[in-house]
């Protein structure tokens, strides 16, 4: 099919009603399986350590894409491409509070200009809380002592479950502030208590005391060495390895007879696996009300938070050794969600002051060109500080790869 009636097709679509909207989102993640199965199945199908070198070169592949993405949105909410932009949830400019009939929340037509600025802003905004995910991510593999050669899979596999997992909440999200609006304070007022809870409390840095992982041991089988990149083995004794003569690669001997299980046991890397969608899980509680409090549409929430973590492996094998000399940087992550947090009370308490016996007032909504300036420049700001001051060099510790 040509491109140009292609276009038309999509456009015409517009006009036929807001149902062809789920047909973004089965586009949009058709190319994401099709990225991922290129990824997994050609570019890894062997466990390899990825190299500095690779690991740039995919993360500048994975956010040069997130920002293209960009003039999709533009062009699709512009041009109402498969309905998008039309009848789309909105934070009402028009607000006022002293009409009881208005709604904080309202559906309507949102430009490609406005569509594409809250993109990148939740895109700026996600890849940004990303980062302290790396560290938590580094001392996972660190605990499990997991090889730098297997850490993509696991990342692989983390990230799947993550787009799955993401998209329920932020599917639930959106119904919930489309129908219940005063749960945006409370967005709004978990994410400032994390800023405060970052800033002065320092979390459990033990992954073998979390609980789902001393459960997982306790009820299901466990072993202590690793089967390959398998995840589940049936292996009793750690397996021995041997050049093949052919290819003078390394291979796997098979087990002695009689040493194998009747069950499956589950490896460290699943172990290392449950540890990474959890901190995702964890990370994603926070994540999602931030970027809600850029905009209530739900494919522009999704799409932003999906190409945020799409490259988060790569930028991983980046930064996993470097990240500790960026010493701003949790300071600069603090910042950005009290901003964000704050932004959505502004937005969401004015209406309900009169509660605590205030007199209501109208929201302030902050411009999303402003919300991209602040987050930028606070990012920016962290990497010239730790840069010019850098901090001691960690002592000890494995690097990534290890």
């Amino acid at each position: 099919m040509p491109l140009s009636d292609m276009l038309n097709l999509l456009t015409l679509a517009a006009t036929e009603g807001a149902q062809f909207k789920i047909w973004a989102y089965i586009i949009f993640l058709a190319i994401v399986v099709l990225f991922l199965a290129l990824d997994l199945g050609v570019f890894h199908r062997e466990a390899h350590v990825v190299s500095m070198k690779e690991a740039a070169t995919w993360s500048i592949i994975w956010v040069t894409c997130g920002v293209l993405f960009a003039a999709v949105v533009y062009f699709s909410y512009e041009n109402h491409w498969l309905g998008l932009g039309l009848d789309t949830p909105k934070y009402n400019p028009a607000y006022v509070a002293s009409d009881p009939t208005s709604k904080l929340i309202v559906e309507g037509e949102v430009t490609g200009k406005e569509a594409a600025k809250q993109y990148l802003v939740g895109y700026v905004v996600e890849k940004s809380l990303s980062m302290d995910n790396i560290f938590v991510i580094a001392l996972i593999f660190s605990f499990f002592a997991i090889p730098g050669k297997y850490q993509h899979r696991v990342l692989f596999w983390g990230i799947l479950g993550a787009l799955i997992m993401r998209g329920i909440m932020i599917g639930v999200g959106a119904g919930l502030i489309m129908t219940y609006q005063w749960i945006l304070i409370i967005f709004g007022g978990f994410l400032v208590l994390t800023a405060v809870k970052m800033a002065i409390i320092k979390g459990n840095d033990d992954p073998s005391q979390n609980v789902v992982v001393r459960l997982t041991k306790k009820f299901i089988p466990t072993v202590e060495f690793f089967d390959g990149q398998r995840f589940l083995t049936k292996r009793t004794l750690k397996p021995t390895y041997s050049k093949d003569p052919v290819t003078g690669k390394e291979v796997q001997d098979p087990p002695p007879a009689g040493s194998l299980r009747a069950t499956y046991a589950i490896t460290p890397l699943f172990l290392a696996l449950i540890m990474v969608e959890i901190t995702d899980l964890v990370f994603a509680v926070d994540s999602i009300p931030a970027i809600f409090a850029i905009t209530p549409d739900p494919f522009i929430v999704f799409t932003s938070n999906i190409f945020a973590i799409l490259g988060l492996r790569a930028l991983y094998f980046c930064l996993a050794a470097l990240i500790a000399q960026f010493r701003f940087l949790k300071p600069a992550l603090i910042l950005i969600l009290a901003f964000v947090g704050v932004k959505l009370l502004l937005l969401s308490v004015p209406p309900y002051l009169t509660l605590i016996g205030m007199e209501a007032k109208s929201p302030i909504k902050i411009d999303t060109t402003i919300s991209l300036v602040v987050v930028v420049a606070t990012l920016g700001l962290a990497t010239v500080l730790s840069w010019l001051l850098p901090g001691k060099k960690p002592q000890g510790g494995a690097a990534p790869g290890h």
